[in-house]
Parts: C-alpha cells; sequence; structure tokens
C-alpha cells in the first residue's frame, strides 16, 4: 500500500513546475486556478495595483490561498527596469513566467531570467494582428477566423516563437464578447495550461514566426462613409474603447449590437447621422444604418458620453417613460439590491439613488456578478447585462428591475405584428414572421408566401419564406442561448417553470382539424407532452458502471448525461402542434436549444407557439422558428456545422437525402420517423360491430392524415360483403364539412396536393396495380 502511493505522488509531482504568474484579470485567476489544480506550484503573483479600493480578481484569489502578490504600478521608469522590482521578482525563484493578459511591459531581464523563459497568451492567430485590440481587429477586419496564440516571449512586439494556435470560425454576428465568451476565454484557458504542462514535459515546440502576413494596426480614423458590412464589422469589433461612435444631433454616440439587414427595412422615423451616405431610419427593432453601397445594417442601442445607454428603437422617447411608485414590498426588495450593490461597490460609503454603477469603478465581471445575483434573489427574473448599461444608476436601474418585475415592458419588448382573422367567435391574432432570438422578423429576403385555409382554398395570411441566412442567424442565435445565455447555465428545475381556444382555432383552420378534435387532442396532448418532460429536468443523470471489483481499486466508470447543443427539428403537417410538442419538449427538457422548421403549408401554430414562449419567459434565443421550404430551410439545417442533432418526420426519400447530409456535413446525430402504413386484418371470429368501429377510426382518425392510419385494410372473404355493408351504412352518417362547426365529423384534407393523391388512390387502376387477386378495402 506504501509502495502504491509513493508511485501515485511520484507521478503527481514529476515534470511540474515552479511559475510565476505575471498578469490580470478573470482569465489570469482562471489559469492561476488550473494551473494549481494540475500540481504545478505558482510561487509568486504579479498583478496590477487595486483600482478604487478594489483587488484584480487574480490577486484575490492568490490572496486566498495565501500565495505571494505583487501589485507593482510598474516595471519601468523611462525605459529602464526598477531594480527593486526586478529583485522582488528574481526572489520567488520561478523556472518559468506565465503571462495571462499581461497589460504591463516587463523588462527582458524578467522575461529571460527563468530556466525556461516567458509564455504569453496572445487573442489572434499570430503573426496576424500584432499588438493591442487583437480581437477587435479581428472583427474590424472582418476576417473569416479568429483564435489566439501562445508564444514565447522575446524584445518585440509579439514576435517570439510559436508554442500553440487555436482557432474558430467567426459568425456573422460575433462581437468581441460572444467570440471572448464563446472559445477565447474558455480555450484559452486549457490551452495555458496545456502549453505550460508541454514545456515541463519537454515537448513544448518554438515555431518561428513568419512575416509573410503580419500585421499591427493602430488606431484608424473613423469614417461613416464604408459599405455596409464594413461600418457592421467596426461597431461589433469595438469596445468602449476607441469605441464605434458617430455624431447624432450634435452629441456623440457610441453604437453598440449590431447586425446586417437584408432587403427588407422596417418603416420609421428619419434620423440624419453625420457623415453617412444617407439618413438613418428609427424603427421598432432599432436604428438602420446604410452603407456607401446602399446596403443597411441595424443597431440595437446607442450609448452617450455621459454613460447612459439607450435602446436605439426609442432615440425618440427614450425620456417620456413615467416613473412608477414603488409598492412595500417592492421597497424591501430595492433595499437588498441596494446591499448588492454595495458588497460590489465596496469603495463607496453609501449607495446613494444617484450613484453611478460605473462611475463608481464597476467593470464588466461587476455586471455579471450583479446580474447573477439579483436573478438568484429573483428566481426566474429575466434580467441582461445590457440592462445595466441601460440603467447605470441605482434609481434607474431599481425602475428598471420594478418594471421587468412586474412584466410591464415583455409586451413592449417583443413586436408582433400580427394576422389577424375572425373566425369562431373570436378574433384570432397570428404572428407571421420568421422568430429568431426571441422576435419576430421578417425573412431577410423580405419573402412571404399565403398559406390556405383548405376548407375553402381562401388565403389565411401572409407568412415569412426563410432563406438560408435566416437558417444561420437562427442557429446563430440558439448556440449563443446554449453556450453563454441563461439557458446553459439554468438549473434544470428552473426549466420545469411553463389560450387554449385560440390555439386550437389556429390548428383548425391552419391544417383542417376538427375543432373538437383539435382542442382536445392536438392542443390538449401537446401542454400533457410539456407537463410530462417538465417532470424530467432535474432527473436526468448519468450511472457509475463497475468494471473491476479487485482489491484494492475496485475500478469503476461513470457516465455523466449532457445537452447536445442546438437541435433542428423538422415536421410535418398532420400534427403541426403535437409534432412540435413532441420533438421540443424533450430536446428543452435535456437543456438544448432548438431551430425548428413547421411545415411550409401548416405554419401558424408554430409562429404562436413562438409567442406564447416568450410570455413564459423563455430566453432568447433557446427557441427559434423558420418557416419556408423544406429543400432550402430543411437542407441548410441539415448542412449546417452548428446543429448537432436533427429530428424529421417525413416521407422515406427526404428521410434518405437528410441523413446523407447529416452524415457529410459534422456526423450529426438524427432521428428519423418516415412513411409506411399499418395493415388491419379482419378475420370471420370478429365481434362485427367493434371490428366497423375499429376499422372506421383506424381509417378516418383525423381525417386519414396519421402516421399510424390504417392505409391496408384485409378482409377475410367470407365476411367481406357484410363488413362492406356496415361500413359504408356508417360513412354515410358521417359529417363532412367546416372544421370550426361542432358537429362535423371530417374535415376538409389539408391541402390540394394531399387530396389528389387520395382521389388517385381511390382509382380502380390503382387498387388492381397493388393486388391482384387480393379482396382489398382502400380509403
Amino acid at each position: 500500500m506504501l509502495l502504491l502511493l509513493s508511485c501515485f505522488l511520484q507521478n503527481y509531482y514529476q515534470n511540474k513546475l515552479r511559475l510565476a504568474l505575471i498578469g490580470q484579470s478573470l482569465f489570469g485567476q482562471e489559469v492561476y486556478t488550473n494551473l494549481r489544480k494540475q500540481g504545478h506550484k505558482v510561487v509568486g503573483v504579479f498583478t496590477v495595483p487595486d483600482r478604487d479600493g478594489k483587488a484584480d480578481p487574480l490577486a484575490v484569489a492568490a490572496e486566498k490561498d495565501g500565495t505571494p502578490v505583487f501589485k507593482f504600478p510598474r516595471w519601468r521608469v523611462k525605459g529602464k527596469p526598477i531594480p527593486e522590482v526586478v529583485e522582488a521578482y528574481k526572489a520567488v525563484g520561478a523556472e518559468l513566467n506565465v503571462m495571462p493578459f499581461c497589460s504591463q511591459f516587463i523588462p527582458m531581464n524578467v522575461i529571460d531570467h527563468p530556466a525556461h523563459g516567458s509564455i504569453i497568451y496572445h487573442p489572434s492567430i499570430l503573426p496576424l494582428h500584432r499588438g493591442a485590440s487583437a480581437i477587435n481587429w479581428t472583427l474590424i477586419q472582418g476576417d473569416k477566423k479568429a483564435g489566439f496564440s501562445i508564444f514565447w516571449a522575446d524584445d518585440g512586439l509579439d514576435t517570439g516563437p510559436i508554442l500553440l494556435q487555436r482557432e474558430c470560425p467567426v459568425e456573422p454576428n460575433d462581437t468581441v464578447d460572444s467570440l471572448y465568451n464563446r472559445f477565447l476565454f474558455p480555450e484559452g484557458i486549457k490551452a495555458m495550461v496545456e502549453s505550460v504542462q508541454l514545456i515541463a514535459d519537454g515537448k513544448a515546440t518554438r515555431v518561428p514566426q513568419t512575416e509573410e502576413g503580419a500585421s499591427y494596426e493602430g488606431i484608424q480614423k473613423k469614417s461613416n462613409s464604408k459599405p455596409a458590412e464594413a461600418i457592421h464589422n467596426w461597431i461589433r469589433g469595438h469596445d468602449k474603447v476607441p469605441g464605434a461612435w458617430t455624431v447624432i444631433d450634435g452629441q456623440t454616440v457610441t453604437l453598440y449590437g449590431s447586425s446586417m439587414l437584408g432587403s427588407s427595412v422596417p418603416a420609421g422615423q428619419p434620423l440624419e447621422i453625420e457623415g453617412a451616405s444617407q439618413a438613418g431610419v428609427v424603427t421598432k427593432n432599432g436604428l438602420v444604418l446604410y452603407g456607401s453601397d446602399s446596403k443597411a445594417l441595424m443597431v440595437k442601442n446607442l450609448q452617450y458620453e455621459d454613460g447612459k445607454m439607450i435602446s436605439a428603437a426609442k432615440y425618440f422617447s427614450s425620456g417620456d417613460t413615467a416613473r412608477v411608485e414603488l409598492t412595500d414590498d417592492e421597497k424591501k426588495i430595492a433595499e437588498e439590491i441596494r446591499d448588492i450593490w454595495k458588497g460590489i461597490l465596496s469603495n463607496v460609503a453609501a449607495i446613494e439613488e444617484t450613484t453611478d454603477f460605473f462611475k463608481s469603478g464597476a467593470a464588466s465581471m461587476d455586471v455579471v456578478r450583479l446580474v447573477e445575483e439579483i436573478k438568484q434573489k429573483c428566481a426566474g427574473l429575466q434580467l441582461q447585462n445590457e440592462d445595466v448599461y441601460m440603467a447605470t444608476t441605482f434609481q434607474d436601474f431599481i425602475q428598471m428591475f420594478v418594471r421587468r418585475l412586474r412584466g410591464e415592458d415583455q409586451e413592449e419588448e417583443m413586436v408582433i405584428d400580427y394576422a389577424t382573422k375572425d373566425v369562431n367567435n373570436m378574433t384570432v391574432k397570428m404572428p407571421w414572421q420568421c422568430f429568431i432570438n426571441g422576435k419576430f422578423e421578417d425573412a431577410e429576403n423580405g419573402k412571404t408566401a399565403d398559406t390556405i385555409n383548405p376548407a375553402d382554398g381562401s388565403v389565411i395570411c401572409k407568412v415569412a419564406y426563410a432563406s438560408v441566412g435566416d437558417v444561420d442567424r437562427a442557429v446563430a442565435a440558439a448556440k449563443e442561448a446554449f453556450e453563454v445565455g441563461p439557458w446553459g447555465r439554468m438549473n434544470p428545475r428552473d426549466r420545469e417553470a411553463w389560450r387554449r381556444s385560440e390555439l386550437a382555432t389556429i390548428e383548425s383552420i391552419d391544417s383542417g382539424a376538427v375543432y373538437t378534435l383539435a382542442l382536445k387532442t392536438h392542443v390538449g396532448m401537446s401542454i400533457q407532452t410539456f407537463r410530462y418532460f417538465a417532470g424530467w429536468c432535474d432527473k436526468i443523470q448519468g450511472k457509475t458502471i463497475p468494471i473491476n471489483q479487485a482489491r484494492p481499486n475496485r475500478n469503476l466508470t461513470f457516465t455523466k448525461k449532457e445537452p447536445l447543443g442546438v437541435c433542428a427539428i423538422v415536421i410535418p403537417w398532420n400534427y403541426p402542434l403535437m409534432m412540435l410538442a413532441w420533438k421540443s419538449a424533450a430536446c428543452l427538457a435535456a437543456g438544448n436549444t432548438l431551430v425548428l422548421k413547421p411545415a411550409q403549408v401548416t405554419p401558424l401554430s408554430a409562429l404562436k407557439f413562438a409567442e406564447l414562449t416568450v410570455k413564459a419567459g423563455i430566453p432568447k434565443g433557446v427557441i427559434n422558428i423558420v418557416p419556408g421550404s423544406g429543400g432550402m430551410v430543411g437542407q441548410r439545417m441539415s448542412d449546417h456545422p452548428d446543429i448537432r442533432k436533427l429530428g424529421f418526420t417525413g416521407s422515406t426519400p427526404i428521410g434518405k437525402q437528410i441523413m446523407k447530409s447529416c452524415a457529410l456535413s459534422n456526423l450529426k446525430k438524427v432521428s428519423l420517423e418516415l412513411g409506411g402504413k399499418s395493415p388491419l386484418i379482419i378475420f370471420s371470429d370478429c365481434d362485427m360491430d367493434k371490428a366497423v368501429r375499429m376499422g372506421m377510426s383506424s381509417v378516418f382518425f383525423n381525417k386519414g392524415e396519421n402516421c399510424i392510419a390504417a392505409g391496408r385494410l384485409f378482409v377475410e372473404e367470407s365476411i367481406h360483403d357484410e363488413y362492406i355493408r356496415r361500413v359504408v351504412e356508417e360513412i354515410k352518417k358521417m359529417k363532412v364539412g367546416d372544421p370550426l362547426h361542432r358537429s362535423t365529423d371530417h374535415g376538409p384534407q389539408n391541402h390540394k396536393a394531399h387530396m389528389d393523391k387520395l382521389v388517385e388512390y381511390c382509382e380502380p387502376d390503382y387498387a388492381l396495380q397493388l393486388h391482384m387477386g387480393t379482396k382489398i378495402v382502400l380509403f
């Protein structure tokens, strides 16, 4: 036993190094923590001085562990090393300097002092974007790939030999934050730890940087006279400094939250932009800007020089909101939030109504802490980081918080351009646009398609006809919601939290389902499905599997079940709402996000469902609905590399094509429910009354538009004639007609092409070809 322990300790401590960490920020803290977990000895942490009485996160973690911490404001004066600083560094006896996001200029006699030298993290694929603001320039220059490098420090500007590099694709609407949170931060931490271990094991490489493709971008003069994509890249590529700014009405305004627009630009109020090729437009969704190429982009938020941020959509009405009076309970919560502010702004003597969160020294990591602490205190409250930037003083923050708590701004946030129809003794309100990232919006190309009422052939309304670009935006939204949004971090129990007649009416007029059946089955079973799977949210658990019971180890393996990520769902037209429920409820319960394509002929139930998910508090991006054709939207889903699972119900030929596309794209998981009808066989010793009832329900339930319909009905010859007579008598009693009439037994077939196919089945030649010499009843 002692021998085994000795061998274990030798293996654990071999090839471990004494490290000095020189850097700062939450990134530096995570690198520090993970290096210690790997068994390396951090002999000293060198970071920046406290700011406004607050220590850097790296210093906080190190001081908690008892690691020596040094907070030097500078290492050099007039280009020369400060002797006492250098001596203090050398005294810790480091074998390697690890420099995660080091913002200070470190003297070369410190860089070269350890036996293994120094390694630095840089957020670009060197030699591209050497110098400061590398992440920003990756986006500003429109690079298709981003990444980071870990290199050996030398006396040049990010010119040392490369030890390790990683890269990732840049999504169309990536920002500095999304790129950093999705890839540069989590993967960079892993790579720093991996690099240290490679050095410890003597396996680290030193690949000289080539000058081919090398770049260093200084601060460039902003110009509004650029193509729209260049302006979009400039906005999404900037943090607050140097800032993507323009002048509006004589005020310098910083722009945030840019996305490219298709050909459809919403109506709005014109706004002059200094130096722009044409006036912008303030719309219900944000500020539309035009590039020199006349293409458009949308800006979500504006920030003034005093730090106040507003929604761009509210530019002309930002000061019109009346202040709300707080109830006694709300006042108590406000005081609890004041305590949270005080805990974060520890350098402020007292949190007054006018205390400004950022002017008091708060940084981006404090925003995350504030949001998370408040969400813990108020379970179910949908609060985002940007809400803090838009209400920076305590009094404004409380006003925003109370409105959000009361739900007063939910309807305002979700703008829906309904199609309305007076039917079934009610006015039915139907969303018709794509539902992407929590918002209803036109298809990128502005195209629409008619959805038809099968009862009379009339047009119910026009529905957005999604393009490949819409699918890409929906997948990007679902991916962001899964990776960095609240859904992926949510406790499984919180995922349990979720107008029957309106849904049933929409289902009836869109698909032709008899209203009473839609009310009980289509809607009722869908609700039951979501309730059932809501109960699974906190019961999805892994297993421990014994693989060797021999002493002393008794080895075992264990499984941990985790969500896949972005899932795609393609559903058919026979049960629009139930198919959505069956496929999406389990997907969401497991913690995935989804992009769903309803059938082209029955999109309205899915879009109404999307509206209800917002009212139920589902975070934006978790559910996205893209109506359109299977050949375009469905095919893009099959091909998309960021979709990890695709579920499809439909025909066998299309299923084969989907499986092939999914395999060729990224080997995504596939679930297929394909064609095929079930036979029903009736023998002579049957209970005739029951056989007739079962035969008719098997064929005519939901108008025969049923995946388990008895499309083939075999009757024993001795009872064939009697059975046919009895069935015909019962069929004559059925009422075929308007599905909204309560006495209707059989509504219209879903669409004309389907009806034509059924008529073809009834032709005598078809039956003869199907089964020569066999008595068969076909419905």
